[in-house]
């Protein structure tokens, strides 16, 4: 069996939002949408060989006035990890966009990661090996 990428699917509360968080701010482009614009139901983004699709949570209309807690809370639990080979670079990059976020730093299994976080709150890490041992034979 042969795999050839990933692209996950992520339920947002507020797509305009979202679209503009990964579009303005983490580079992506949009591939497609349900429709034109950006107050979509769905949209596909990509950025070099990372992709991801949106979605939006709640039906056209049907959209509660601010987001639900419980659900949010339960995004903390997904990650999308990202292959980025200039972690430091993508960390100014993000500064400059204002995003407030810690340094990169080097997990014990020898990448360097930088986490953010989506407007949905989904957590976003770009890492790269940094030449240490890897855990596993990878």
């Amino acid at each position: 069996m042969q795999l050839e990428s990933l692209c996950p699917l992520l339920q947002v509360y507020d797509m305009p939002t979202s679209i503009t968080f990964y579009r303005d701010v983490l580079g992506f482009e949009i591939v497609s949408t349900s429709r034109p614009g950006i107050d979509v139901g769905w949209a596909w983004l990509r950025s070099g060989s990372a992709e991801v699709m949106l979605n939006t949570a709640y039906d056209e209309g049907t959209r509660p006035p601010a987001p639900d807690p419980a659900r949010l809370a339960a995004h903390a639990d997904t990650i999308l990890y990202i292959g980025c080979p200039d972690v430091d670079a993508a960390y100014t990059c993000l500064r400059s966009r204002g995003i407030n976020l810690d340094p990169p730093v080097v997990a014990s299994y020898g990448m360097k990661q930088l986490y953010v976080t989506d407007p949905d709150g989904f957590g976003v890490c770009f890492q790269w090996r940094t030449g240490g041992t890897t855990v596993g034979g990878g």
